[in-house]
């Protein structure tokens, strides 16, 4: 009667809407074998005892303990694999001044394809431990190191999305890292690309080219205009750095004598399919086109109290139907969890809304109606992730892939302090949102694998 590759029963979290949180309580949810989730039972419907009662016991049925529970897998949106090397390492100064002494020449190593993997094999592990199935990843300017991070996803089992990152501008970028020159950039896009997309054949979760133009500080306009095409042609998604900083936001004005938003739209580089990491200078203008193009922004909380020398307003872009989920920025981030950066979007909603500066009166403080919730960090870091790359990610339900970190709350070096058999599950929900370590993420699933457990 029923033919399912896997059943899984337990009490699950996913986003109803980008405000409100669906609870699923003790439910059923029935995998085929594509590893996408066919149907989910309720304990009332008709069916649940029947599915119940076929596959208990059975060798491909997991019920949770006491204790556990079902969080959809993460979506990170803002990645730079390379810099995994550096996490942690001089914060404390200017974006271009971080750039140019640790970042460039950190990236620069990656032409040693042993070190290459080194760092990759050991980021994508943590990524998982840290519940993040899906990542999207800026790599380095070398062809070859960039499909080895796009070969690991594939091996580990990570959804990864990859970007052989474009630097061909001879005047904005060190002789030490760059693309030897346009042509050489554009070829050995197109040659990724090509490749990437054969390795996504034999990947059942699935790993994707992305078109990446560092930012347009680093490119050409000729390297920006080939790269927009070859993203058309290949039908690739699309990232970069968008309006970041003041020093980025004003490079481009002088260059282009607009905004970044709308540079890149003029090479191609806006779509349903790209997303622009940061945007914290975007005006109301540059937001409604990218509400209009499908365009989604990676919000990356932690890097943006670094280097963005601002607080973007995220509920007021979401209010003008802009995508938006969650990036890490690693190491402009020094986290790689999603969890630390939901926990720092809600902060930095708050703070921009309550202002900073004691020095002018309360209501001339912040910015009115800038806060956002918890249930809303944790909607950017899963369904809002899933949205902003058009993939059927980041929710809990039928149609979409079996993502899932195992939370357990009851593990003994990080129990959470539920001390009432009948708290409300909302309230444990949040409990897990703010206090969850890696030690609580027992198990993370993805397309219907495991691909993490943790023992100890």
């Amino acid at each position: 009667m029923f033919k399912y590759t896997q059943i899984f029963k337990g009490t699950a979290f996913s986003s109803k809407s980008s405000k409100e949180v669906q609870i699923l309580q003790d439910y059923l949810f029935c995998i085929n074998a594509d590893g996408i989730i066919e149907k989910t039972i309720a304990p009332e419907h008709p069916d649940y005892q029947t599915v119940l009662h076929t596959y208990k016991g059975k060798e491909n049925f997991y019920q949770l303990t006491d204790g556990q529970y079902f969080f959809p897998g993460f979506v990170d949106l803002h990645v730079h694999a390379p810099q995994w090397a550096q996490a942690g390492t001089a914060l404390d100064i200017p974006l271009y001044d971080w750039l140019n002494t640790y970042t460039f020449p950190i990236e620069s190593k990656f032409s040693d394809l042993a070190f290459a993997k080194e760092v990759y094999e050991d980021l994508v592990s943590t990524l998982l431990a840290n519940g993040t199935t899906t990542s999207l990843y800026f790599a380095t300017v070398h062809k070859e190191a960039s499909l080895l991070l796009a070969e690991i996803c594939a091996t580990k089992g990570q959804r990864g999305l990859v970007g052989k990152v474009v630097m061909d501008d001879p005047e904005q970028n060190p002789a030490f890292y760059r693309d030897a020159n346009t042509a050489t950039a554009l070829a050995d896009t197109e040659e990724f690309i090509l490749a990437v997309k054969e390795l996504a054949k034999s990947t059942k979760q699935g790993v994707y080219p992305v078109v990446t133009p560092r930012f347009i500080p680093s490119c050409t306009d000729s390297a920006l205009k080939g790269l927009g095409e070859l993203a058309a042609k290949y039908d690739t998604h699309i990232q970069s750095h968008c309006s970041e900083s003041d020093w980025e936001h004003s490079y481009v004005q002088d260059r282009f004598n607009k905004n970044d938003a709308y540079a890149l739209h003029d090479f191609g580089l806006l779509g349903d399919k790209s997303v622009m990491a940061h945007c914290n200078f975007l005006n109301d203008e540059d937001a409604t086109l990218f509400a209009e193009t499908g365009t989604a922004i990676g919000h990356c909380p932690i890097s943006n109290a670094y280097f963005a020398n601002s607080v973007i307003p995220i509920a007021r872009f979401h209010g003008k139907g802009v995508d938006i989920g969650l990036g890490s920025d690693i190491s402009g981030g020094f986290s790689p969890s999603l969890f630390d950066n939901a926990r720092q979007a809600v902060m930095s909603s708050r703070m921009l809304e309550d202002g900073v500066n004691t020095a002018l009166p309360a209501d001339k403080r912040g910015v009115p109606n800038s806060r956002i919730t918890i249930n809303e960090a944790f909607y950017l870091a899963t369904a809002g992730g899933g949205e902003s790359l058009s993939l059927p990610i980041g929710r809990l339900q039928e149609n979409y892939t079996w993502d899932v970190q195992v939370i357990d709350t009851k593990v003994a070096s990080a129990k959470l302090p539920i001390f009432d058999n009948k708290e409300e599950l909302i309230d444990i929900f949040q409990k897990i949102m703010y206090l969850v370590r890696p030690e609580n993420i027992r198990e993370v699933w993805v397309q219907g694998i495991k691909v993490h457990e943790r023992t100890e």
